[in-house]
C-alpha cells in the first residue's frame, strides 16, 4: 500500500449504514459499486453456500477503507464471485489474488477477468486457508474473509491473518455472528468497525499493536 493511501485510512471514519439501494442487476447477477468498473455486472452461479456480499455492506466497507486503494496488495481467500477483490482492484489495488476451490466458480472468475480486462487480478484454484498460510509475512494490505458459514473455516483463517498483514493492513471478515473482542485478540487481531446487515456480521480488523 502506498504511504499516501495508508495515511488516509489509518483509522477509518465512522459511516452510518445506508439503506440498500436497488442493484439494477438480475437475480443471478451482482454489480461492482465503485471505481473504474462501477456498474459492471458479474454473473452469479447457483452454488450452495455462495453468498455474495450485498451492495449495502460493500458500500460501507469501502467507505470505511477509503475509495482510493492505489498500491494495495489484496487477497480474497474464499473468492466465490470475486466481487470483493474486484471492488478493490476497481479502486486501484495493484495486486489482487482471488482464491477459490470450486472448479465452476474458478472458470467463471476467469471469464469475469477477461470481461473486465483485469490485468492486476489473478485467480488461483485451491484452498483459501492454505493460500493465506503460504502468503509471505507482512505482505498483504487487505485480506477478505467471506467463507461459507462453516465454523471450521473461521478459526484457521483468522489465525493466519495477523502474520500475513503488512503494518497498518486490514482484515475484512463476514461471519454469522459477531466475534468477541477477546477471541479476536487471542488471534492477534482487534476490531475497528462492525456492521450487522440481516444474517451477516461484517467486521473490519487490524493486527493487535504490541
Amino acid at each position: 500500500m502506498s504511504t499516501k493511501a495508508r495515511s488516509s485510512s489509518s483509522r477509518p471514519a465512522a459511516v452510518a449504514p445506508r439503506a440498500p439501494a436497488a442493484s439494477g442487476a438480475a437475480p443471478h447477477e451482482i454489480r461492482i459499486i465503485g471505481g473504474s468498473w462501477k456498474r459492471s455486472k458479474l454473473k452469479v452461479l447457483d452454488r450452495p453456500g455462495l453468498r455474495p456480499s450485498p451492495d449495502r455492506v460493500r458500500e460501507t466497507l469501502f467507505n470505511w477503507l477509503g475509495q482510493d486503494l492505489t498500491g494495495w496488495r489484496c487477497l480474497d481467500v474464499f473468492a466465490g464471485t470475486g466481487v470483493l477483490g474486484l471492488e478493490a482492484a476497481s479502486r486501484g489495488a495493484k495486486e489482487v489474488l482471488l482464491v477459490e476451490q470450486e472448479a465452476g466458480l474458478v472458470a467463471q472468475l476467469h471469464k469475469t477477468l477477461a470481461q473486465l480486462g483485469a490485468s492486476t487480478v489473478r485467480v488461483q484454484r485451491g484452498d483459501g486457508v492454505a493460500a493465506l498460510r503460504q502468503a509471505h509475512a507482512a505482505s498483504l494490505d487487505l485480506i477478505f474473509l467471506d467463507p461459507p458459514f462453516d465454523a471450521a473455516l473461521f478459526e484457521p483463517a483468522l489465525q493466519a491473518c495477523a502474520r500475513a498483514l503488512a503494518p497498518g493492513g486490514w482484515v475484512y471478515l463476514e461471519a454469522p455472528e459477531r466475534w468477541p473482542d477477546a477471541s479476536l485478540n487471542e488471534r492477534g487481531l482487534q476490531l475497528h468497525r462492525h456492521l450487522r446487515a440481516g444474517a451477516v456480521h461484517a467486521h473490519l480488523l487490524q493486527a493487535t499493536v504490541a
